[in-house]
């Protein structure tokens, strides 16, 4: 049987729970990125917070372990695709928004490549299991896409999204009254 697997947080909430300006960036991010709750936000910026702690430690380092260190993290941070190219500093890291993190969700690249028009339908489409990475259905919108997987996100081979005349896909004309203007 063994031990039962030990569970740990992912999360870290907020220090000062009714801060204002803080609750306003989360109801823009809530909007902008299309996520279900503040936890999301709140998984992100914890991600977030132990790279740039990394960062900061490395800058304590020795000068060739420091860079040995620098290396790691922007090439997995490159990885990732957080970091634009594999050549950065540690100020870059340390110039990291959550912003960048919560663009590489499941969710907002499936808005992004227009598989869905808003990202609470890309949401819908993940959890629904139309959403598949390689050939593999993934259902968690949270699902982080790496650099070398984004130009596998496409249609499950089981969805009905694949067939070009599915209403949810086609656009009405011009003239018709549902059209937007």
């Amino acid at each position: 049987m063994g031990d039962p697997r030990r569970l740990r947080k992912k999360l870290e909430g907020p220090r000062h729970p009714f801060n204002k300006s803080r609750i306003e960036e989360e109801m823009n991010y809530l909007g902008n990125f299309g996520l279900r709750n503040k936890k999301e936000i709140w998984k992100a910026q914890t991600v977030l917070r132990k790279f740039r702690a990394r960062a900061r430690a490395s800058l304590a380092l020795p000068e060739h372990l420091r860079e040995a260190e620098r290396l790691i993290l922007i090439k997995k941070l490159y990885k990732m695709g957080i970091m634009p190219t594999e050549d950065g500093l540690t100020d870059e890291i340390l110039s990291l928004s959550i912003d960048q993190f919560l663009k590489r969700r499941l969710q907002s690249i499936v808005h992004q490549l227009g598989l869905a028009k808003t990202p609470w339908q890309a949401r819908q489409m993940i959890t629904h299991g139309h959403i598949a990475i390689h050939g593999k259905k993934v259902t968690s919108p949270s699902y982080h896409v790496s650099r070398g997987e984004e130009e596998f996100v496409e249609f499950a081979p089981s969805s009905p999204y694949t067939d070009a005349a599915h209403p949810a896909l086609s656009v009405p004309p011009s003239g018709s009254p549902n059209a937007s203007t």
